[in-house]
């Protein structure tokens, strides 16, 4: 059809676009005269085709037609007009001029809502259901015959920006060109409006959208919602005009504590919170307000209200500096009508639109990753100046508006001053445990107490995993760009580097690891593995699968990877960094949000860690940290009906326990990483100097706390007795002391129980009749240390051949020459199946053992050599389920609600050094 476009605004562009995809001829654009200099973006749009456009500033003259505007419509030799948007009024020769007359979209379920203010009542009265309405013009106001209609939800806390963002914008377009369609083909009805349920109300301007405080709270919050954010809901406060935005119901449970706010009229005093402006309606309940605007324009968190203009201008480095200069071209590109930007150019004095606004707040990621804006930021800061230092205090983390506030524990140690968090982390915010119950943290290297953790109850549990919740159904991340998330997790990960002193330094002391291998390894490969999945957030896709039916039905089936939801973690303590990283990343990546139990006896990692993901910007409720101990929280957790996924790393017993509750409990999804009793195997024809070194640190490495210690070696009888001779030579070279002391080879064990389980381990190994070579006792000093041990003559029946000591304890057997397949007959013959290795010259031997050897990790010519690239993870009785790697987003791990692998045997990772 000939087609003339009436209207304006960017939903009048895409509805112009999806005409002339649809096959129509759009034979003129008819739409507002350029404000400031610019065009509208419908006008932009037609002139870039080469359609006809005219920017008439009216149709009418005191009532009556313009012949000339009218003549100029009527040589376009429009069949069809379509009023996608429009705020002129039309002459009735030109609504029913066309052979099919004219057609309007209005933006609400007619007969109700009636008037330029439809959404605004929509929201204002509290309606349950919203929608649009496209209809035929005639003389009335808007009274003419319904062609067609879609409704929505309208949620409880929406605003006329985010119903028309979601629902009224992207499927009134689609309605919209549907209606045509429909007309094209003959189909398009034509349904008297009737009478019953019709509405209409004013157009809302500022006089008329002062609050009325004589109301229920929940009026309140519809009144202020349905006016944001124009025309803006006001009120006299300490005698100025100040209008509020974002607006909430609050749970009334929940106790308020802030300073209080005198509002004339209200009820009762509002309070300014952390999180805003706390108002009460008639009936005693309370709402929520995120931001207000003064007078003059400016706008600020309702949280700043009492320090709105206290803080002092920042002095910018040469490299912000240099963002200021690209930022002052950016605005200049934008406000093309003002000849130079100042430190004092208003954005939107200066004829900047809510467009200009999505374009300025994109320009900024384009130059600053790291600087998340939203478009509120540019609101509240509408001068060059303020939008610099705003932007600035973003990127070193010092935005106000999510003020931190920490109880740290500080100690002077390590030639640095470490501040550490010991309270829970729950919705974003530092909170003692219900009731202030507390635990002490000890250092292993001395046995005194670092400082007094909140200990998490039952009902921090519940609060945490609401928190997670909200987070994730309600809040931004869930909604997030997945690029915007990568940038996020890529921040925290950075934040992570510039205090990694600090936390090698803070894992040193609550966890006995040596100082250089917390530097490189517990926290290293913490950064690299955020890094690593930040990169994953846009790379999460499904497939598209080709089906019988696909042809000639037109079918198209296709799957779809999804975030779980609330994701609980549970971590041991021997990497109490890095566990939570290898399974905390992973989840962050997909989108979830994350509850996560840290060991009790190593908790000030991941409370620092929170702290940092907190300042790296990430939402509230999306990360939680609940110290406590594993039989209340852990199990809490596991029966928790609103966690979907559980991930655990510790002992099978525990991991048994845990896959019951899940199961129990909501069938929720679980990945364990559990116990190991990983065989190496170390052939007569290996490089000696090599597997001796490997051979020690497949067993010593972290003190022996790793789960995928060699937990048995078994040497070729020919070269036995000159492995031990070289093994017990190193180990007496090894010094055992203070891990903050960079030649310490060995710090202690973690925690007292730990030591105590470890002497009479040794002493079985004793009466069972092994040989200790050396060690096997506690070193006489303060602290939990342990020697480095070594066993031979160990037979297979044995307690200490069978089950892990997971401390440094070296169990060697040896094998006869040439009995390659005995010797992996006695290496399976574990329930276990984590890790194992193999030593040899011969690549075929080593491929041939490799392929027999039952573990989730297999070593060939080195050992510990993990990556965040490569899956991890175990068989048999060590579990199931990969963590790291590209298998976190096949497989039905951590991420995805996806079938894959479900019912196939899990793939080894073999690292093999040639």
């Amino acid at each position: 059809m000939r087609i003339a476009v009436i209207g304006q605004s960017l939903f009048g562009q895409e509805v112009y676009k999806e005409l002339r995809k649809d096959g129509h001829t759009i034979v003129g654009v008819f739409t507002i005269p350029d404000k400031d200099g610019k065009a509208d973006p419908l006008a932009t749009e037609a002139e870039k085709d080469g359609v006809p456009v005219f920017k008439f500033p009216r149709w009418r003259l005191k009532g009556q037609a313009i012949q000339e505007v009218v003549t100029q419509y009527k040589a376009t030799g429009a069949e069809l007009n379509v009023l996608p948007f429009c705020s002129q009024f039309i002459p009735m020769e030109v609504i029913d001029h066309p052979r099919h007359g004219s057609i309007i979209y209005h933006p609400s379920l007619l007969p109700r809502h009636r008037g330029a203010s439809a959404i605004n009542w929509t929201l204002i009265h509290g309606d349950k259901k919203g929608g649009f309405t496209v209809f035929w013009a005639d003389d009335g106001l808007d009274t003419g015959p319904i062609l067609l209609q879609r409704e929505c939800d309208v949620e409880p806390n929406d605003t006329v920006n985010t119903i028309y963002k979601r629902f009224l914008f992207p499927e009134g377009v689609k309605g919209t060109v549907e209606a045509v369609r429909l007309i094209a083909e003959g189909k398009a009805p034509k349904i008297t409006q009737p009478a019953e349920g019709a509405t209409y109300e004013c157009i809302q301007k500022k006089d008329n959208a002062k609050i009325d405080w004589n109301q229920s709270a929940e009026a309140l919050h519809n009144w202020i919602r349905g006016n944001d954010k124009v025309p803006g809901a006001w009120a006299e406060v300490d005698g100025q005009k100040v209008t509020f935005y974002g607006s909430s119901l609050v749970d009334n449970g929940t106790a308020v504590n802030g300073q209080p706010l005198e509002i004339p009229g209200a009820s009762q005093p509002g309070i300014v919170t952390k999180s805003g402006l706390v108002l009460f309606g008639n009936d005693g309940k309370t709402l929520l307000v995120k931001n207000l605007q003064f007078e003059d324009g400016k706008m600020i968190a309702a949280a700043q209200y009492f320090r709105s203009g206290s803080s002092a201008a920042v002095e910018l480095t040469e490299e912000e500096k240099t963002f200021a200069v690209q930022m002052r071209a950016v605005w200049q590109s934008i406000l093309s009508n003002v000849s130079q930007i100042e430190d004092s150019t208003d954005f939107f004095k200066s004829g900047a639109a809510s467009m200009d606004v999505v374009r300025l707040v994109e320009e900024v990621k384009l130059r600053a990753s790291s600087c998340q804006l939203q478009n509120e930021d540019v609101y509240m800061n509408t001068t060059f100046q303020d939008f610099i230092q705003m932007c600035v205090r973003k990127l070193r983390g010092e935005d106000d508006e999510e003020e931190l506030v920490v109880d740290y524990v500080e100690k002077n140690i390590n030639n640095m001053t470490i501040k550490m968090p010991h309270q829970l982390f729950i919705n974003g915010e530092f909170v003692d445990a219900e009731g202030g119950k507390t635990y002490k943290t000890i250092n292993p290297t001395d046995g005194t107490a670092i400082c007094d953790v909140s200990l998490a109850q039952i009902s921090d549990v519940d609060r945490a995993v609401a928190a997670a919740k909200e987070a994730f159904e309600e809040g931004e991340w869930g909604k997030m760009n997945p690029r915007d998330r990568g940038r996020l997790i890529y921040r925290l990960a950075d934040l992570m580097e510039e205090h990694q002193e600090e936390l090698a330094t803070i894992e040193a002391i609550d966890s006995g690891a040596v100082y250089t291998l917390a530097l490189k390894t517990h926290v290293g490969m913490s950064i690299q593995t955020f890094r690593y999945f930040a990169g994953w957030c846009d790379k999460i896709q499904g497939s598209t699968i080709p089906i019988n039916q696909a042809r000639p039905n037109r079918n198209l089936t296709f799957t779809k990877k999804e975030p779980m939801g609330v994701c609980a973690i549970v971590i041991p303590w021997n990497y109490p960094l890095m566990m939570l990283a290898w399974k905390t990343a992973a989840c962050l990546a997909a989108g979830n949000t994350v509850v996560l139990k840290p060991a009790q006896v190593t908790p000030l990692t991941a409370l620092k860690f929170a702290e940092l993901a907190a300042r790296a910007g990430l939402p509230k409720g999306v990360i939680n940290i609940l110290p406590g101990s594993g039989a209340l929280v852990g199990q809490r957790l596991s029966d928790h009906p609103d966690v979907r996924k559980l991930g655990f790393t510790g002992s099978t017993e525990i991991g048994k326990h845990i896959m019951k509750s899940c199961a129990v409990s909501n069938v929720k999804k679980v990945s364990l990483e559990l116990g190991g009793k990983s065989p190496l195997i170390i052939f007569s024809d290996c490089e000696m100097d090599k597997a001796v070194r490997m051979g020690m640190s497949s067993v010593f490495f972290n003190k022996g706390e790793n789960c995928i210690a060699a937990g048995r070696l078994f040497v070729e009888d020919s070269i036995h007795d000159l492995f031990v001779q070289k093994v017990v030579g190193e180990v007496k070279k090894m010094k055992i002391g203070d891990p903050l002391d960079r030649s310490t080879d060995h710090g202690p064990q973690n925690h007292k129980a730990h030591l105590d389980k470890l002497v009479e381990y040794c002493q079985t190994g004793v009466k069972e009749g092994a040989t200790l070579v050396c060690g096997g006792r506690q070193v006489q000093r303060p602290g939990f240390f342990f020697e480095p041990t070594v066993f031979t003559d160990v037979q297979d029946h044995m307690y200490i051949a069978k089950e892990e000591s997971f401390g440094p304890v070296m169990i060697i057997s040896k094998f006869k020459s040439g009995e390659v397949d005995d010797v992996l007959r006695r290496a399976n013959a574990t329930e276990y199946g984590l890790a194992s290795g193999v030593f040899t010259r011969d690549i075929s031997k080593a491929l041939y053992v490799s392929e027999r050897l039952n573990a989730g990790t297999v070593f060939v010519n080195t050992y510990n050599k993990t990556d965040v690239a490569a899956p991890f993870g175990g068989f048999k009785q060590s579990g199931f389920g990969k963590d790291l790697g590209k298998a976190n987003y096949l497989s039905v791990d951590f991420i995805c609600q996806n079938l894959s692998h479900l019912y196939l045997k899990q793939s080894s990772t073999v690292f093999f050094r040639l």
